[in-house]
């Protein structure tokens, strides 16, 4: 799981930077998208703690 949360995160910051690079409403989305991957990241790595505690 941990693995899962860090690719997660790296993906997530990767397609913020990409994300203001873009025009109009695909980068709305992508803005989207990423802020998602980077929430769910830190989510997973949250269930992890509590899962091996």
């Amino acid at each position: 799981m941990k693995i899962i949360s860090i690719i997660l995160l790296i993906v997530g910051v990767v397609g913020l930077f990409l994300s203001m690079l873009m025009y109009g409403d695909i980068g709305i989305a992508a803005g989207i998208g990423s802020v998602t991957a980077i929430l769910s990241g830190i989510g997973f790595i949250l269930i992890n703690k509590q899962i091996n505690n």
